[in-house]
């Protein structure tokens, strides 16, 4: 019997791919969005109001929902705590109290910004105690733990977390790494007097939205026909190659054959005024989905681009 995925966010950068991925693994796909969603191809859908949720759930019959809607972006968040929330936390209580209701297994994607990224604490194994050091972070943790409170009677969600990504994008600016390469291409320009600053001290582990995306139907395959009682509740899934966004931008110059004098390495750190702080390494280890048998293999970072 084809089972049938609900994908929260299907308009967005992951949600597009979890979308397609789910679809050529042989399930029915439905997905939702807000501002740009375009029935009958994504459902508009108020993840804000819980009777609404129902009667998706209702009409849809949904055996998983990958919840990727969120407001994912540090500085947005910061500057509309309140939306932030909304999305981040709110609205995840509202699915989450929703699909266990109804039996449905409800998979939440997170980010490695619910811990602190201090030197020398990383690799974050999943039962590290998380510390976010930003308002997105915490938001983030905000919603695991309303998730995991929600599900905790019907063990129907599972957190799953990511660090940043990158891939396929209708617009760079849907990707921190992909972004980077429109910063390098404006940093060509000869008439500039003045130089770019790109961070060059915080490491970060690019993964791809297609290895994402296939994780998510490993874990929905795996915890739709398992014991997902006997199931962790907590899933890390990251690359394991490193970077700063320095060296990103170095490695696109190397293959587009761009020169860098138009950016300058940062190695500060972060602004102790600033009123975003971002963590040095967050780096998660996967060993919670190697333990139940799934893949953690990556594409190659630069052979991709």
């Amino acid at each position: 019997m084809v089972k049938t995925a609900l994908v929260t966010g299907a308009t967005g950068f992951l949600g597009r791919q979890v979308s397609q991925t789910f679809d050529l693994a042989g399930f029915q796909v439905v997905g939702t969005g807000k501002s740009r969603a375009n029935p009958p191809a994504a459902l508009k859908l108020s993840l804000s109001t819980p009777a609404d949720i129902s009667s998706a759930l209702e009409e849809i019959r949904p055996d998983v929902v990958v919840h990727c809607a969120a407001n994912r972006f540090p500085d947005k968040c910061d500057a509309n705590p309140e939306e932030a929330r909304e999305i981040n936390v709110e609205a995840s209580r509202n699915l989450a109290r929703a699909t266990s209701s109804k039996n449905v297994l409800l998979i939440y994607i997170s980010t490695d910004y619910v811990f602190s990224g201090k030197p020398g604490e990383a690799p974050y194994e999943a039962d590290t105690i998380p510390a976010p050091t930003n308002l997105y972070g915490e938001t983030k943790l905000e919603g695991e733990k309303a998730i995991l409170q929600a599900t905790d009677e019907s063990a129907l969600g599972v957190v799953l977390r990511v660090p940043v990504l990158y891939g396929k994008s209708d617009d760079p600016k849907e990707s921190a790494v992909n972004v980077l390469m429109d910063v390098l291409w404006k940093s060509q320009d000869k008439d500039s007097r003045t130089r770019i600053s790109m961070d060059d001290w915080a490491r970060r582990y690019p993964t791809n939205i297609e290895d994402v995306a296939r994780v998510c139907v490993d874990i929905a395959t795996k915890y739709l026909d398992g014991e997902r009682d006997q199931m962790p509740k907590i899933l890390q899934f990251s690359s394991e190659t490193c970077f700063t966004k320095y060296e990103i931008c170095q490695l696109f110059a190397e293959i587009m054959g761009l020169s860098l004098d138009g950016l300058v390495a940062d190695k500060a750190g972060n602004d102790p005024n600033a009123s975003v702080q971002r963590p040095f390494d967050t780096h998660l280890s996967t060993q919670a989905l190697k333990d139940i048998g799934i893949n953690v293999g990556t594409q190659d970072f630069k052979a991709w681009w």
